[in-house]
């Protein structure tokens, strides 16, 4: 890699604070996220962070800056009669690693997951405080430490972390409200992830409230790599104004008039795919429920549940002087029971 210093456009006496915000500036303007038409931006972003992660850590800088690691961090040795003018063993009985760990530098672990550096800033925090935590980056991909870079929020596996195939902190998860008439449709819906991606979602046949739908392969991608995490999109059903969902079924109250409870009558009825007459039989009783095949919700073979129309009887709120005297003559002459014994 190039002197860390020439990529973040600081001189070698900058202060630490200069160093964090010469790395906020190009992480935010070499992002990937913010540029998706230009393929060498992740390039540049890679090497701007793998710059900070030297440069930003003081153990890391000051071993630079006397020579005993080069801009990749790696060490350097220099052979004076066949003596390592460093020491005999600068990294404690093993010459040769862990290169990701420098000479003699100790890290520790955060409740995250986050190793803490030796003073200054880490890449991640400050990558979250620009992008809010949305990219997942792994920088790795070139020799010394950036070869086996910790992905953000994970881990390294081999000291008894979490295994680096999970790709959890990858995932992304929407609730996306429908209706009722959405369960009932063909149509695909438009779904905005979080990661800026539109995606034409098919609701399944059968899907219910509360339930949730992944797409595989459309998180976040860790930056480096070509890991994905998926997306889970949680669906739910908004409240309908007639309709309550029963299953397949659909379950709706009619109201009806007294004539036409008595009379019978032909009654527009509402559905998903358009109004329907309903033939009300003569002498139909409040409580009675009719059925509309074939109307209601995709069940999970493909075909369609049915409507329950269940009729409720409403007497008028006015004119009903007129009325209380019919009943009088029809109660007198032509009287009738609707109760059985267990009510007498």
């Amino acid at each position: 890699m190039r002197d860390p210093y020439s990529v973040l456009g600081v001189s070698k006496s900058a202060s630490e604070r200069d160093i964090k915000s010469a790395f906020r500036q190009l992480a935010k303007k070499y992002h990937p996220d913010q540029n998706a038409n230009d393929p060498k931006a992740k390039e540049k972003f890679a090497e701007v962070n793998t710059a900070y992660e030297l440069l930003g850590d003081k153990d890391k800088r000051s071993q630079f800056d006397r020579g005993e690691i080069d801009a990749d961090g790696n060490p350097v040795f220099s052979q004076y009669g066949g003596q390592n003018p460093f020491g005999s063993d600068p990294f404690q009985g093993n010459p040769f690693g862990p290169r990701d760990f420098g000479a003699g530098v100790a890290r520790d672990y955060d409740d995250d997951g986050a190793w803490r550096r030796g003073g200054g800033f880490s890449a991640e925090d400050i990558l979250k405080e620009i992008f809010g935590g949305g990219t997942r980056p792994n920088t790795g991909g070139g020799k010394g430490p950036g070869s086996d870079r910790f992905a953000f929020g994970k881990r390294q596996q081999g000291r008894g972390e979490e295994s680096a195939d999970d790709l959890s902190d990858l995932d992304v998860k929407v609730v996306v409200a429908i209706t009722i008439e959405d369960l009932g449709s063909p149509e695909k819906l438009k779904v905005t992830l979080p990661t800026g991606k539109t995606v034409s979602v098919a609701i399944p046949h059968g899907v219910e409230d509360g339930q949730t739908i992944r797409l595989k392969g459309l998180g976040y991608e860790r930056l480096g790599t070509e890991q994905k995490g998926d997306a889970f999109i949680s669906i739910a059903v908004k409240p309908h104004a007639i309709f309550k969902r029963d299953g397949s079924a659909l379950r709706m109250d009619l109201p009806v008039t007294l004539y036409e409870a008595v009379l019978g009558a032909k009654i527009r009825v509402p559905t998903l795919t358009g109004d329907v007459s309903l033939g009300l039989p003569p002498g139909s009783n409040s409580g009675q429920t009719l059925r509309i095949r074939d109307r209601g919700v995709f069940q999970k073979d493909g075909t369609r549940g049915d409507i329950l129309v269940t009729l409720r009887i409403m007497l008028p709120d006015r004119g009903t002087e007129d009325l209380q005297t019919m009943m009088k003559v029809w109660q007198s002459q032509q009287p009738y029971k609707v109760r059985g014994p267990e009510f007498d």
